[in-house]
């Protein structure tokens, strides 16, 4: 938002990239386990519903005020904004719990290979944030200037992101193996 489209594309794209590790990571470690064992199903479940309640709680407790400015941000080239995104994102274990506590509860075929089926909620995934994050880079300038001038948007965003959390966990925690 600050320094621009080209920018923040930059940016989404080592982010998406970076999720290509975290889905082969859940694929390969986590398919095999899940497969065979209905209790660590149950516990990933358990534990990703907890974990999406608690970031909720999180921002439920946070202050909504958003603070945009391109005071004290270096301005950084688009390779190191690229390697920034995918360095931030690989080293997030938040993706990976999130990845492991979200793709299991919509593992959509008895026949296909779960590594399969990791690998296309992965691309799934990918394409629609690089869709909702493009988008916002994209229109970075004018969400920062609404933002800037709507004290309000801060705390629609709070409860967009605290709903999102609590209906995840919810789909989470009720969905079947």
């Amino acid at each position: 938002m600050v320094h621009g489209k080209k920018f923040g594309l930059a940016t989404v794209a080592g982010l998406i990239s970076g999720c290509l590790v975290h889905t082969t990571l859940v694929a390969f470690g986590v398919s095999a386990i899940i497969k065979e064992n209905d209790t660590i199903f149950f516990i990933i479940k358990l534990f990703g519903a907890l974990y999406l309640l608690f970031l909720a709680y999180k921002v439920y407790i946070s202050n909504a005020e958003l603070h945009l400015g391109s005071e004290d941000v270096p301005k950084k080239s688009m390779p190191q904004l690229f390697k920034q995104g995918f360095i931030m994102n690989v080293l997030n274990p938040k993706v990976s719990i999130f990845f492991l506590a979200f793709f299991p509860g919509f593992l959509f075929s008895k026949t296909l290979s779960t590594v399969v089926q990791f690998y296309v909620l992965g691309l799934l995934f990918m394409l629609v944030s690089t869709i909702i994050f493009s988008t916002i880079a994209i229109l970075a300038g004018s969400i920062s200037e609404y933002t800037k001038a709507n004290k309000r948007v801060g705390l629609y965003f709070k409860w967009l992101q605290i709903i999102v959390f609590v209906g995840i966990a919810i789909i989470i925690f009720t969905s079947e193996k």
